[in-house]
């Protein structure tokens, strides 16, 4: 869906999106109320991420990441604006009467039919297994899903739901399958395995141009919940190692540091000998 953009008129609205498709009157029967305690905070109160507070009251949206109801087409009814994540939602109206909301796949329309199965056609929003559908020594079919398929919203672990690929823009590649394993490329660059019965939607996650997006104002980032950024060296040292000194004076410091006094720059942020060490053939580039 292409990003159309307001006309010149004031600040806040100044190259500012609008999607011209996109409602935001979700079903009573698939939201519920959260209460968001914590603004960055641990249990003791303490702050742990920074920069966050505020920002509009929301209700959350029930996802559809497993899309478990197998060979029955559903329809696209309506393209919403889900406050949760980056990219749109659709609410899928299927044949047994079950309404349900999935990530938009990017060109997707209202109108179009979607179904999930292990026997379904290779089509944009259609959910399926990563694995082979019939015998090595057979030919191929159809149903195979081929290599270099762009798939989106792709599980782990069997039957638990997508978990890699749903940001705005997101696509996986699927480039090897082999054994009891699929190679995929993820949208970080990092090639890792994953289970052939593991399932994942064609296609790519909408909204593409999100991070075009001009919020215009400073007030646009507070509904969001971000707060301002302020630079360590202003503080004072009880809030930042960079803070203190004379005037606009340095880190007073070899190398930068974070609040709590670890390296800024370069500091592994990964587990070690986390379980997947052993599936990821190439880690994400820097």
């Amino acid at each position: 869906m292409a990003i159309h953009l307001y006309k010149t008129s004031t600040p806040s609205t100044r190259k500012g999106p609008v999607g011209r498709q996109v409602k935001s009157n979700p079903r009573n029967n698939l939201i519920y109320g959260q209460h968001r305690c914590g603004k960055g905070r641990n249990a003791r109160g303490i702050i742990t991420a920074g920069q966050r507070g505020g920002g509009h009251k929301r209700l959350y949206r029930k996802i559809d990441f497993r899309r478990n109801e197998k060979d029955i087409y559903g329809k696209i009814v309506t393209i919403e604006y889900d406050p949760n994540r980056n990219a749109y939602i659709c609410l899928i109206h299927y044949g047994g009467g079950e309404k349900r909301y999935i990530l938009h796949p990017r060109g997707a329309l209202i109108g179009d039919t979607i179904v999930s199965g292990t026997e379904v056609p290779i089509k944009m929003g259609n959910a399926l297994p990563l694995r082979v559908l019939i015998d090595q020594k057979e030919e191929s079919t159809s149903t195979d899903m081929p290599l270099g398929t762009a798939i989106h919203n792709i599980e782990i672990t069997l039957g638990k739901g997508g978990q890699l690929a749903r940001a705005a823009g997101a696509v996986a590649k699927l480039i090897a399958k082999e054994g009891k394993s699929a190679t995929l490329k993820l949208p970080s660059g990092e090639v890792r395995l994953i289970p052939k019965n593991c399932s994942a939607t064609v296609g790519q996650v909408g909204n593409v141009g999100v991070n075009q997006k001009s919020l215009g104002r400073a007030g646009s980032k507070c509904w969001l919940g971000k707060r301002p950024v302020v630079r360590g060296v202003v503080m004072n040292p009880v809030d930042h190692p960079h803070g203190g000194g004379e005037g606009r004076a340095p880190i007073g410091r070899k190398k930068p540091a974070t609040p709590w006094g670890y390296p800024a720059l370069g500091r592994r942020s990964r587990k070690r000998n986390k379980y997947s060490d052993n599936l990821i053939l190439r880690r994400r580039s820097k």
